[in-house]
């Protein structure tokens, strides 16, 4: 830090203002997540207060986020507060100082951190970055650098999570525990970079060396026996998972949570496989705080016997089996009847609702079968009240995703080129010269009912060109295709309209020929 206290008292040096003028009142607002001490509130906070005093400013107000994200804005009350403040007027300042554009956020699309800073402008209060090497003066040069610095925080966030997300499966296939609570019948149990036990993790404790690691063991010998106990009452006396639940809590019993026990608990018990020691990771996916997905089977990260099972693994496969064979038994029509009977009493339907009632199957058999629960709400006449149309129509998408890759491959391997398709990656290699990305843009309507395409570009591995294909307005079939070079585009992502000017529409073409072209190889005459 002083280091950086230098390069700030040589940057502000003979830039203060006359003692003499009113000083410019100011607020502070300081973030810090986990990162490194050198973005500690107090160094922050040390930093904007050397800038207000060489540039006449008091500070007057300090709004603070500890431990957020930058990611967005949930969460981060301190953030939200001053947005309030000066949208309502309440605002006693002039002006915003933070210590340097991440602290302002990470955001994942660069324009959301540029909406919240206009939003102050608009409101008559500049925002100033104290630590930054760009003038807050907002000519040209400051935009662009504000914005680069924009995009490379967001980026600075997705290369983490990358690095985070490998680091993580690389644990899971050594057998170690990544997060989240045991379970019922089981502990967390802390080992050294030796594998030697240092003790029991209680509920809420965390491992405090960076090189210690977690691994599962049989809990309590009576929550041990429970466990086996609702696999017997499951596998060999025939009891459905409410009758379980009910058994359990008439004897006093309860969850590792303190709670009562529910058919959907019961399940979670019957379905898990950490019970019989297998160690399993990225089921679901909450990357970047964007939307939760389930992930298909063959994007999970497994390590089997990795640890010690409480359940024999005969058991538990005759459990499985049982619970495909219920779902597997009703007719189509009679899976419907249920929901739509389910439909009636309650009158809405949920993943919760249908898993919590013992007459329907589960909520995955419905998707399974039809396709999705979105599919099997809508034969039934349910409409959820979010329109989750575009889940639909993403998994179409997705599907459509390989064919125009094969199209695209063959297109140009007709040429007499070359074209690799890289599935790791899903880039296709060009005459061992220039990367391409197949890039598929949903339509989507506006409140105001104008047409919009999102064009997403692959900035972790910025291939050269991205090869946008524009759906039409039923998401059915291409409407045109946009050949996007990376020196021209090098953002997170663009947005078009039916009409979007020569900047964008120059790369415009109604068929894959131009890009194409681009790969076509010519025969050059040898010089004499």
């Amino acid at each position: 830090m002083a280091d950086d206290t230098e390069y700030y008292e040589a940057k502000f040096a003979g830039s203060a203002v006359s003692s003499e003028q009113t000083p410019l009142r100011a607020a502070e607002y300081v973030r810090m997540s986990t990162e490194h001490q050198r973005y500690s509130i107090e160094n922050q906070s040390d930093v904007i207060k050397k800038y207000a005093a060489r540039h006449n400013m008091e500070i007057i107000r300090t709004y603070s986020d500890s431990g957020k994200s930058g990611l967005n804005v949930d969460g981060r009350s301190g953030l939200k507060q001053l947005l309030l403040d000066v949208d309502l007027k309440r605002d006693e300042f002039d002006t915003v100082l933070v210590y340097d554009v991440s602290r302002w956020g990470r955001f994942q699309d660069a324009d959301e951190a540029a909406y919240y800073e206009y939003i102050c402008k608009k409101a008559g209060i500049a925002i100033h970055y104290c630590a930054e090497q760009f003038d807050n003066d907002g000519s040209p040069v400051s935009t662009i650098v504000k914005g680069v610095k924009r995009a490379m925080a967001g980026e600075y966030s997705r290369e983490l999570s990358a690095k985070v997300f490998a680091g993580q499966c690389r644990l899971i296939e050594k057998g170690f525990r990544q997060g989240g609570p045991a379970g019922y019948g089981l502990r967390r149990i802390l080992i050294d970079e030796h594998g030697r036990q240092k003790g029991e993790l209680k509920r809420g404790e965390h491992k405090s060396l960076q090189t210690d690691r977690v691994i599962l063991a049989p809990g309590p010998k009576e929550e041990v026996r429970t466990v086996n106990r609702i696999y017997a009452m499951f596998t060999e006396q025939g009891m459905c998972e409410s009758e379980i639940a009910e058994r359990l809590n008439s004897e006093g019993l309860v969850t590792d949570f303190g709670r009562i026990w529910t058919r959907g608990v019961v399940r979670q018990i019957l379905t898990n496989e950490k019970y019989i020691g297998h160690n399993v990771f990225n089921r679901t996916s909450f990357k970047l705080k964007q939307r939760r997905v389930r992930n298909a089977r063959d994007m999970w990260i497994r390590s089997d016997n990795a640890f010690e099972s409480i359940v024999p693994a005969e058991i538990f496969h005759i459990a499985q089996g049982v619970i495909r064979e219920r779902s597997r038994r009703l007719s189509d029509d009679e899976m419907i009847t249920r929901l739509q009977n389910l439909y009636k009493r309650y009158g809405y339907l949920s993943g919760i609702i249908i898993d919590e009632t013992e007459e329907t199957p589960c909520s995955s058999a419905y998707a399974h079968r039809f396709g999705s629960l979105l599919r099997a709400y809508s034969l039934v006449g349910f409409s959820p009240d979010r329109d989750y149309r575009y889940i639909e129509i993403n998994r179409k998408l997705r599907a459509f995703h390989p064919n125009i890759v094969g199209e695209v491959v063959a297109g140009i391997e007709s040429l007499g080129a070359t074209a690799v398709h890289d599935p790791a990656t899903d880039l296709i290699h060009v005459n061992c010269e220039f990367t391409v990305s197949i890039s598929i843009s949903r339509h989507f309507q506006t409140p105001a009912g104008a047409s919009r395409w999102k064009v997403r570009f692959d900035t972790g591995l910025r291939p050269d060109v991205t090869a946008a294909v524009r759906m039409d307005q039923l998401n059915e079939h291409p409407l045109d295709y946009y050949f996007l070079p990376l020196i021209e585009f090098n953002r997170h992502a663009i947005s078009l309209a039916d009409q979007n000017g020569l900047a964008f529409d120059a790369y415009r073409f109604d068929s894959f020929g131009a890009l194409f072209d681009m790969a076509r190889r010519q025969a050059i005459l040898e010089a004499a």
